[in-house]
C-alpha cells in the first residue's frame, strides 16, 4: 500500500495527463505561433509539390491539411509535421500520367493501408540498423535538397527579390536578439509582405503558383472501377508509396527525438501515416508524409514540442487559404525563400564537415556520409540514399568484422595432435578464408578447432567448418570440433552435414 507521501491523488494523476499547452500560456503561445509558420510555408510547397503529381494545387492543400490534423492525433512523434512532400509526389506523378486523378487517389488509400500492415509487422523496429553516418549524411542531404529547391526562386526574378532575401536572413538572425516571445520567420514574413504590397514592388508572389482553394474538402470514393486490374494497377505505386513516405517520416521522427532529446513511438507513427493517408485519399488529398524542412521550422526554428502546433498547422493552412487567399497570395515568395534558407543553415550539421571532425573520423565512416549525401542529391529520394549508406556501411562492417577472426596453431609436444584455436566473429564475411588456414597435408592426424573464443552466426560459417573436416578426412586425419557456446552448438548441430547436398 502506498504511504500519504507518494500516493497520486486521482485530480493530481488527471493533471499530469493533460497536454502541456492547457496549462502554460508560453507553451500555448510557442505552439500557436509555431503552427501559423508552419501553415505559411506550407501553402507554396505544397503547391509546388501538385505541380510535380500533376495535380490541382488545391489536392496538394487539402493533402496538407487532412495529413496534420490527423497525424496530430493519431502520430507517435509529437510537434512532427506531416503534409505533401515531393517524394510522395514524384513516386505517384506516373500512377497520375498514365491512368488519371482516380487511380492516383485509390493508390493513397491502398498505401494508407500498406503503412499500417507494415506499422503492425514491426517495420519501425528496422530503424536500430540505420548508422549514426548514415543519419548524418541524410540530415546534411536534407538540407542541401531544401536549398537547391530554393534555386529556381533566385533565377530569372526581378532584382528585387535579392535584397528582400537579404532583409529576411537578417530579420532571422537579428530579432531573436531583441525577443523571442514571436518567432523570426513570422516577423519576417509579415514584414517583408507589408514592404512589398505597401511599395507595390512587383516581385513573385505565392498566389503566383496557383490558385487556393476556398472551400473545405468534401469526402468521397475514389472514381474508378473496383476491379481486381485496379488494385494489380495501382498497387506497384502504393506499395513504393508506403515505403518511401514510412522512411522519411521515421528519420525525420528520429532526427527529432535527436533534437527534443526525447523518445517517440516509431510504430504508432508508422501506423499513424497509414491512416492519415487512407483520410487523406478519401478527402481527395495526394497524400504525404512527415515534411523535414517545415518540421525543422516548427521543432528548431520555432520551437514548438506538442502535438497542438501540428494540429493548428493544418487548420491555419485552410483558414489561411480560405478566409484570408487574398492576403496570402500576396506574400512574396521571397519571404518563404528566406525562411527555408535558414532551415538549411540550421539542419546541416557543420560539425560533421570540420577538419577537426574529419581527421579523427574513421575513412569508412566519412565515406557512408558522403554516399548517402551523394545518392541523395542525385536522386532527389531520401529514401534511396538512406537505403545505399545503410547497404554500404553494413559492407564496411562486415569487411572490419571479418579481419577479427584469427587462427592460431599449437602442436603438441609428443606431436599426435594439433590444436588450432579460432578467435572472432565467423559469418560469411569472415568464414571464406577460413578454410585456408588449415595445413591439411602436414598436419598430424588428429586435429582439434577450439572455437571457445569464437561464435558462428550463419550457415556459410557451419558450411566451411563441414568443408573442413572433409578435407581433412580425405587424409584420413580425425578433426574434433571443441568450446562451442550453446547458440553455436545449436546451429551447428543443425546444419552440419546438411549444407553440401552430398549426404
Amino acid at each position: 500500500m502506498p504511504s500519504a507521501a507518494t500516493a497520486v491523488s486521482p485530480a493530481a494523476r488527471l493533471r499530469d495527463l493533460k497536454p502541456d499547452w492547457i496549462s502554460d500560456p508560453k507553451v500555448w503561445r510557442t505552439e500557436v505561433l509555431g503552427g501559423l509558420v508552419v501553415a505559411l510555408a506550407l501553402i507554396p510547397e505544397a503547391i509546388s509539390f501538385s505541380i510535380i503529381a500533376g495535380v490541382d494545387p488545391a489536392l496538394g492543400l487539402f493533402a496538407s491539411f487532412t495529413m496534420a490534423v490527423v497525424i496530430s492525433i493519431v502520430g507517435g512523434r509529437r510537434a512532427m509535421i506531416s503534409a505533401a512532400t515531393g517524394a510522395v509526389a514524384l513516386v505517384i506523378a506516373p500512377l497520375n500520367r498514365e491512368h488519371g486523378l482516380g487511380y492516383l487517389i485509390a493508390a493513397v488509400i491502398l498505401a494508407g493501408v500498406f503503412q499500417i500492415a507494415l506499422g503492425a509487422l514491426g517495420v519501425a523496429r528496422l530503424m536500430r540498423f540505420i548508422p549514426r553516418s548514415v543519419m548524418v549524411g541524410f540530415v546534411n542531404s536534407l538540407a542541401i535538397l531544401v536549398f537547391m529547391a530554393q534555386v529556381p526562386e533566385m533565377r530569372d526574378v526581378p532584382w528585387a527579390v535579392y535584397p528582400l532575401i537579404a532583409a529576411g536572413l537578417g530579420l532571422m538572425v537579428f530579432f531573436p536578439k531583441v525577443t523571442t516571445v514571436i518567432p523570426a520567420p513570422l516577423v519576417s514574413i509579415v514584414i517583408l509582405t507589408v514592404i512589398t504590397v505597401g511599395a507595390a514592388i512587383a516581385v513573385p508572389t505565392v498566389g503566383d503558383r496557383g490558385e487556393l482553394p476556398s472551400s473545405l474538402p468534401v469526402p468521397g470514393l475514389p472514381d474508378v472501377p473496383f476491379t481486381l486490374d485496379t488494385l494489380t494497377t495501382i498497387a506497384p505505386y502504393a506499395f513504393a508509396m508506403a515505403l518511401v513516405g514510412l522512411m522519411e517520416s521515421l528519420m525525420t521522427a528520429k532526427l527529432v527525438d535527436d533534437i527534443t532529446d526525447t523518445h517517440s513511438n516509431k510504430t504508432r507513427e508508422s501506423i499513424g501515416q497509414g491512416i492519415a493517408n487512407i483520410v487523406t485519399g478519401f478527402f481527395g488529398g495526394m497524400g504525404g508524409c512527415a515534411m523535414i524542412g517545415q518540421t525543422m521550422i516548427n521543432v528548431k526554428v520555432s520551437g514548438a514540442r506538442t502535438r497542438l502546433s501540428t494540429f493548428l498547422a493544418g487548420v491555419f493552412l485552410m483558414v489561411l487559404c480560405i478566409v484570408f487567399g487574398p492576403i496570402v497570395s500576396d506574400i512574396p515568395m521571397a519571404a518563404l525563400v528566406a525562411v527555408m534558407i535558414m532551415v538549411c543553415f540550421a539542419t546541416f550539421d557543420w560539425h560533421s564537415i570540420a577538419p577537426k571532425t574529419l581527421k579523427r573520423m574513421p575513412a569508412g565512416e566519412i565515406a557512408v556520409m558522403v554516399i548517402t549525401v551523394a545518392c541523395v542529391v542525385a536522386t532527389h529520394n531520401l529514401a534511396v540514399g538512406v537505403v545505399v549508406g545503410s547497404v554500404t556501411a553494413m559492407v564496411i562492417f562486415a569487411q572490419r568484422v571479418a579481419h577479427l577472426a584469427e587462427v592460431t596453431a599449437v602442436v603438441d609436444p609428443d606431436g599426435s595432435t594439433v590444436v588450432y584455436r579460432v578467435t572472432g566473429e565467423l559469418f560469411f564475411a569472415s568464414s571464406n578464408d577460413l578454410v585456408g588456414r588449415f595445413d591439411y597435408a602436414s598436419d598430424p592426424d588428429r586435429v582439434v578447432i577450439d572455437l571457445s573464443a569464437a561464435h558462428i552466426w550463419d550457415a556459410s560459417s557451419v558450411a566451411a567448418l563441414d568443408a573442413i573436416e572433409t578435407k581433412y578426412a580425405q587424409r584420413g586425419k580425425i578433426v574434433e570440433i571443441t568450446g562451442l557456446n550453446n547458440p553455436s552448438a545449436d546451429l551447428h548441430g543443425t546444419l552440419s552435414g546438411e549444407l553440401s547436398g552430398n549426404h
